[in-house]
C-alpha cells in the first residue's frame, strides 16, 4: 500500500528554508520601526518640569468709584482687588480692556471678544437673556441723590415776574384803560350815574365795565346807553373774545413753562418721582427704574455729567447705584446734594460672561469661597468707608501683581 505524505507548501512557491531566511531578513526592520514609534511618542510627551502654554484671558473692565478707580495705567476699586485674588486663587493670565459704555461692553461679550466682563453690572432678567453672570458679589441698592435745600419761596413766584408774564399783563392792563377811557368820553354826559362826569371816577367806572365785559360775569351794574357807547362796548367784547382770550392763554402757557423747571420740594416716596425730570446714565439700571416710575428722564453718559445737572438746577435728581452716589459725595463734600431717605430696589451685581462659557464654574467656585471667609466684606468695607488702600501696606495674600 503506498503511504501519502502531505508536504506543506509556501503560497509563493516558497519552500519551509525560504520563509526562515525571509523572517530573519524582516526581523531587526520590525525593531527598528517600534523603536522609532516609541521615540516618537516619547518625544510628544511633555516631560515632568516643563509647562505648558497658558492662555491669555481678555478681560473687559468698567464701572465708577468705588467700584473701580482708574490710577494712572493701574485700575484700584473693589473690582480690580476682587479680580486679583479671583486670578491669584484659579493662575489666571489676563489682559485688561477698558470699557466706557455699558450697552458696548455687554456686545462685546456676546460676539466673543472678551472671555469676560468685570465690573458692578446689575443682574437683570432683561440682560440674562443676551449674557450669562457669575455669582452676585455685591448686593447694591439703587438711590436717588437730590438738592440739599428745598426751592425758596422766590423760586417759586418769580416766573409770574419774568418778561413775559409782566409784558402780557401790561397790555391787558393798557387795553383796560384805553376802553375805560373810550366809555368815559362816550357816557359821561348821557349816562353820568353810571360813568362818572369826574375823569378818574369816570374812567375807573369805564375800567370796571371792561373787566366785567372781559371776564363774561356781566353784574349788570354798569351799562352804555348811547349807541357809540354800544358800539365801543360791541368792539371790546369781540376783542375780549379773541385777543385777550389768546393773551391769557399764552400767559398760561408761560406760567406752565416756567413752573415746570422747578424742582419739586420734596421727593420722600417713589411715587413722587412722576412727571420729575431724573438724570440717568446711558444704558445704566437707574433708566429702567426712572421709567418705571414715569418720570422724564435727561440721559447722559457718565456719572459726572449727571451730578452736574442736579448741581445746576437742571434736573430734579439723579438715579444710580446709591454706594457710588455715598462715594461720591463723600470725596465731594463741598456738593449742595445729598441721598434721598428711601431706595427704588435692591440688585445683585456679577461679573458677565457669556453663555456656555468654561469659566464659569471656576469663577463661581472662587467667588462663594472668597463670601465664606470674609474677604469681599473686607474689601468692601475698606473701600466704601472712605479708607484709600493705596497708601495702605500691601498685604502679599491681598495683592497679587497684576498680569498683563
Amino acid at each position: 500500500m503506498k503511504q501519502i505524505v502531505n508536504k506543506w507548501s509556501c503560497p509563493f512557491g516558497m519552500g519551509c528554508q525560504g520563509v526562515w531566511i525571509l523572517l530573519l531578513v524582516l526581523l531587526p526592520f520590525t525593531s527598528l520601526a517600534q523603536t522609532s514609534t516609541a521615540n516618537t511618542q516619547i518625544a510628544q510627551t511633555p516631560e515632568a518640569g516643563e509647562e505648558t502654554e497658558q492662555e491669555v484671558l481678555t478681560v473687559g473692565i468698567g464701572g465708577t468709584p468705588p467700584f473701580l478707580i482708574e490710577n494712572g495705567e493701574e485700575y484700584q476699586g473693589i473690582v480690580p482687588d476682587l479680580w486679583a485674588q479671583i486670578a491669584l486663587i484659579n493662575d489666571f493670565e489676563y489682559e485688561f480692556v477698558f470699557q466706557t459704555q455699558t450697552p458696548e461692553a455687554l456686545q462685546a461679550i456676546q460676539s466673543g471678544e472678551l472671555d469676560i466682563l468685570i465690573g458692578p453690572f446689575s443682574i437683570s432678567s432683561e440682560r440674562l437673556e443676551e449674557v450669562d453672570f457669575t455669582q452676585p458679589f455685591f448686593v447694591s441698592s439703587v438711590g436717588i441723590l437730590l438738592p440739599e435745600h428745598p426751592p425758596t419761596l422766590w423760586s417759586r413766584v418769580r416766573p409770574f415776574f419774568t418778561r413775559t408774564a409782566l409784558s402780557s399783563v401790561g397790555a391787558l392792563l393798557v387795553c383796560l384803560f384805553l376802553v375805560g377811557n373810550g366809555m368815559w368820553l362816550v357816557e359821561r354826559k348821557e349816562n353820568p350815574e353810571q360813568f362818572s362826569r369826574e375823569y378818574w371816577p369816570g374812567v375807573g367806572n369805564g375800567m370796571w365795565f371792561a373787566v366785567v365785559t372781559l371776564t363774561t360775569v356781566g353784574y349788570g351794574d354798569r351799562a352804555p346807553k348811547t349807541s357809540l357807547g354800544r358800539f365801543i362796548a360791541s368792539i371790546w367784547m369781540l376783542i375780549s373774545l379773541i385777543t385777550v382770550s389768546s393773551l391769557i392763554g399764552g400767559l398760561a402757557s408761560a406760567f406752565t413753562l416756567a413752573l415746570s423747571k422747578l424742582p419739586t420740594a420734596q421727593i420722600t416716596h417713589p411715587r413722587d418721582l412722576r412727571g420729575t425730570r431724573m438724570a440717568v446714565v446711558d444704558g445704566s439700571t437707574g433708566e429702567v427704574w426712572a421709567t418705571e416710575y414715569h418720570a422724564r428722564l435727561i440721559k447722559r453718559d457718565t456719572l459726572e455729567e449727571a451730578v452736574a445737572l442736579v448741581e445746576a438746577g437742571k434736573a430734579e435728581g439723579f438715579i444710580f447705584d446709591r454706594p457710588v452716589l455715598a462715594y461720591h459725595l463723600s470725596r465731594n463734600p463741598d456738593l449742595a446734594l445729598r441721598l434721598a431717605d428711601f431706595t427704588l430696589s435692591s440688585e445683585n451685581l456679577g461679573f458677565v460672561v457669556p453663555y456656555g462659557s468654561p469659566l464659569t464654574k471656576s469663577l463661581d467656585l472662587a467667588i462663594v469661597s472668597l463670601k465664606e471667609n470674609g474677604t469681599i466684606q473686607t474689601i468692601s468695607d475698606r473701600w466704601l468707608q472712605g479708607i484709600d488702600p493705596v497708601n495702605e501696606p500691601p498685604k502679599e495674600s491681598e495683592s497679587p501683581e497684576k498680569k498683563l
